[in-house]
């Protein structure tokens, strides 16, 4: 066994134990729109959605798994390895902290799109939501926010000194990025002025790329084009700023 892959595996376990992080990242998302979808006003089609329920505008809403494990999961995984020293100790062993650094990435996107695919599931099964009828063009959004949202996750625990302070970083950051992902409300049904504003945003160009995607449409190259634009600029300062000790 490769020391890659004893350490993938390792975090793997790792990440199978924080059971109240599987719970919001892979649990909460798909309850939270078998719960909406129960309400009358979220099955009732809307002029404002082009004559779609609420419930299938919330699919979108997918984006939470992801937002969640970026900036309230991995973070603290991060920030306790450096905190216990066990980052600088890895330096000093064949198994770089890079390695480590890549399998957490790694395995918290496989759960985050893990996550969206049981949202998608749960959709179609309960409460009858279409698939995304251009699959290449939601997978290209999914796959892009998922990699902006892990490398703010990395971003903050590069800033965040200890644990006890990530918890209020990562929830000062995850309500206004939620808000542009159209957790609180379609974003079709904003005003123009804002729907403009959020378009510049990360998780808000991704999520009107992936409703351009639910209804049969490749996304526009300029949500996409801002959402991977999003995506290198917070890797590269990712890689610029995170420190192993």
């Amino acid at each position: 066994m490769s020391a890659s892959t004893a350490v993938l595996k390792a975090e793997a376990r790792l990440i199978g134990r924080n059971r109240a992080g599987v719970f919001w990242v892979v649990a909460f998302p798909t309850l939270l729109l078998i719960i909406l979808g129960l309400l009358p006003t979220f099955r009732a089609a809307d002029a404002a959605l082009g004559g779609l329920r609420m419930v299938d505008a919330y699919v979108p809403a997918l984006l939470l798994a992801v937002i969640m494990s970026g900036t309230q999961v991995m973070p603290g995984f991060l920030i306790s390895y450096r905190e216990q020293g066990i980052l600088r100790r890895m330096s000093t062993t064949p198994v770089r902290p890079l390695t480590l650094l890549t399998a957490q990435i790694v395995l918290h996107a496989v759960v985050a799109l893990g996550s969206a695919v049981l949202v998608i599931a749960a959709g179609r099964l309960i409460h009858g939501v279409s698939l995304p009828r251009h699959l290449p063009g939601y997978v290209a959004a999914l796959v892009l926010a998922t990699l902006a949202a892990l490398a703010l996750g990395t971003i903050i625990a590069a800033f965040v000194p200890n644990t006890k302070l990530a918890t209020t970083v990562a929830t000062i950051a995850f309500f206004p990025l939620a808000i542009s992902a159209g957790l609180w409300g379609p974003v079709q049904v904003l005003p123009e002025i804002a729907r403009r504003i959020i378009e510049f945003t990360p998780f808000g160009a991704a999520a009107q790329a992936l409703d351009q995607a639910m209804r049969g449409h490749w996304p526009d190259w300029s949500l996409l084009g801002v959402t991977a634009l999003w995506s290198v600029v917070l890797i590269a300062a990712a890689a610029r700023w995170f420190r192993w000790e």
